[in-house]
């Protein structure tokens, strides 16, 4: 039997409203978030694809309050030398990468938090005994991170004739130092506990133990979102509160046995 011209165009129209979602859910746009792809135990992107750490946690709780399950989340590689720049040129929603908090960043961007409490450490080679102290690095090679306020910490405030040379990741700082051409790799001790963790370098490398500074993590937002401040802080303390940052550290820090801090109070945007 044929179809009547009338309901053949019906029939047409309905199929139009249904491939274009009319009277549906339109598809949600991905969760855009800045994280590191190569600190282990914070943020790192595994051979398989899959995103591990701490602040990748810390970020796909936020992005779970915020209405987002975890695929409707879109991880984005930043560096330290870029952070501020996805945000204010929306590339990202919010950067969750070992982003400490500080006066001459926050004149860029806005945080949430702070989520964690790390301290500048040096990694140094597992057999080397000469770096027991922060001036120890006069006569050193010390290898850091573009965009990273650990070496000039330690150039203005300890060790002023250290020889600094900077890299665009710590993954390149690690082999650095592996191979001899630095003495010595410093950022904060959460990063350098990670990598001297990670499958492959036990054995390799130690941590000094020095404090050379309190990092504050955070999480970045462009500059004068405060409805999205407001929310990723009410996250983070929903998720001391409820026991995930807990859980989140054990897991990511734990096999390190490294020594962390317990959760600061949120004070941002208060």
């Amino acid at each position: 039997m044929k179809v009547p011209k009338a309901g053949a165009v019906a029939a047409v129209i309905a199929l139009a409203a249904t491939a274009s979602g009319c009277g549906g859910d339109a598809p949600k746009e991905p969760l855009s978030i800045g994280i590191k792809f190569d600190q282990p135990g914070i943020g790192m992107r595994e051979a398989d694809g899959t995103f591990t750490g701490f602040d990748v946690d810390v970020a796909t709780y936020i992005a779970k309050e915020l209405g987002y399950k975890p695929n409707e989340i879109e991880f984005k590689q930043v560096y330290s030398s870029d952070r501020e720049l996805l945000l204010q040129y929306n590339e990202v929603k919010f950067v969750a990468a070992s982003y400490s908090i500080n006066a001459k960043r926050q004149e860029k961007v806005d945080f949430a938090g702070p989520y964690f409490v790390a301290h500048q450490d040096l990694l140094v080679r597992a057999d080397d005994g000469s770096i027991t102290k922060g001036e120890d690095l006069n006569t050193k090679k010390l290898c850091s991170v573009t965009g990273s306020t650990s070496a000039e910490n330690v150039k203005n405030n300890l060790a002023p004739k250290a020889s600094v040379l900077e890299l665009g990741g710590y993954s390149e700082c690690l082999v650095a130092l592996q191979d001899g051409l630095v003495d010595a790799m410093t950022t904060d001790n959460s990063i350098l506990a990670g990598y001297s963790a990670r499958k492959g370098n036990e054995g390799k490398f130690k941590l000094v133990g020095l404090r050379l500074s309190n990092e504050n993590y955070g999480i970045g937002v462009k500059k004068g979102d405060n409805d999205l401040q407001r929310k990723i802080n009410t996250a983070l303390t929903k998720m001391v509160s409820d026991g995930s940052w807990d859980a989140a550290v054990k897991k990511n820090f734990g096999p390190a046995n490294y020594k962390y801090e317990p959760a600061p109070q949120v004070t941002t945007g208060s």
